[in-house]
């Protein structure tokens, strides 16, 4: 008896199994599987989107996630292909719950950022990097209120970082280093971030051609990584003030002059700190004694320690007289 229902039960869930497997899987939403559909259309059907068929849902498709509990798209991710050719489609503005846009390593997708993403007022990440999309970096970037991440690096882009990315108060990383960016910091950029909410700020914008000063305003703003290297900024840079926390200071190839302040070299977090190839002068301050030479090298007349040169009663005159040849020249 036992055994009979024993075979009876195994046999109700191979039933059970086998209607599952028979039963059909649910579709993502219409209208999402109708902007992606639009996008590959758009880009002319390359074989990138091979997977995206209409008798599949969109959410088993390559590149594409669903939220499990909807299925509606959240993110959709194109990256490293070579081939693929165009300009980021419209199209992107159907997929209005997405919470992550990335168009990565794509060398021959060009054109500006679409006026379309300005629509993903859901949208937390975007990133569109090494490409060749060019043209300004649009302010309407600013209305995406739900940003916490902006790559924008190794791209085309030119003119000036526009001041609406400092109305994002959720915006906690910046990077569009290796661009043709020009004009000043924005003083207000991280303004309203809440840091003990929201995490520290990095910001990344090497390899510009970026011009002034680190703002006055950044002192207020938790940093952990700054990198503003290979840029043109000309500052005092005994002036400037950074919290503690900060863990990666690159501000290399530059134009700035002055002495290296003892608050910065002092701050304990600071793991990685390099002013090399800059105009600086002056006798370092002790706690630039824990960082190699190499991250002083190339100034003006920097003395003491980590660097072999020694300082002379003269040292502190050249400072002040590049202090005050480079703040009269202004």
């Amino acid at each position: 008896m036992m055994r009979a229902a024993a075979v009876a039960l195994l046999l109700l869930l191979a039933g059970a199994g086998a209607a599952a497997g028979t039963a059909k899987k649910k579709d993502c939403d219409a209208g999402d599987k109708a902007a992606l559909l639009a996008i590959k259309s758009a880009l002319g059907d390359p074989y990138h989107f091979a997977s995206w068929t209409p008798d599949a849902s969109c959410c088993d498709w390559y590149d594409v996630d669903c939220d499990a509990t909807t299925d509606r798209v959240v993110s959709l991710t194109v990256f490293q292909d070579a081939s693929l050719t165009g300009v980021i489609p419209s199209a992107v503005a159907g997929l209005t719950h997405l919470r992550t846009l990335v168009w990565h390593h794509l060398p021959l997708i060009s054109g500006p950022i679409p006026p379309a993403i300005a629509k993903l007022r859901r949208l937390s990440s975007l990133t569109i990097s090494w490409t060749a999309v060019s043209g300004p970096i649009p302010s309407f970037l600013g209305d995406l209120h739900s940003l916490k991440f902006l790559d924008l690096s190794f791209n085309s882009l030119s003119g000036v970082i526009p001041p609406s990315l400092a109305a994002l108060a959720n915006l906690s990383g910046i990077d569009i280093s290796r661009n043709r960016l020009t004009g000043d910091l924005p003083p207000a950029l991280f303004s309203k971030l809440d840091t003990k909410q929201q995490g520290p700020a990095y910001l990344r914008l090497s390899r510009n051609n970026l011009t002034g000063g680190v703002p006055a305003e950044f002192a207020a703003v938790r940093f952990e990584v700054m990198d503003l290297s290979r840029n043109s900024l000309s500052f005092d840079m005994a002036g400037l003030r950074l919290q503690e926390g900060i863990e990666s200071l690159e501000l290399s190839h530059n134009l700035m002059y002055g002495g290296v302040p003892a608050q910065v070299a002092g701050i304990s977090s600071l793991s990685y700190f390099n002013v090399s190839y800059n105009r600086l002068c002056g006798e370092l301050p002790a706690g630039a004694a824990r960082f190699d030479q190499y991250s002083f090298l190339h100034n003006k007349c920097l003395c003491g320690p980590p660097l072999p040169t020694p300082c002379k009663s003269s040292c502190r005159q050249k400072q002040n007289l590049s202090i005050y040849t480079h703040t009269n020249a202004r």
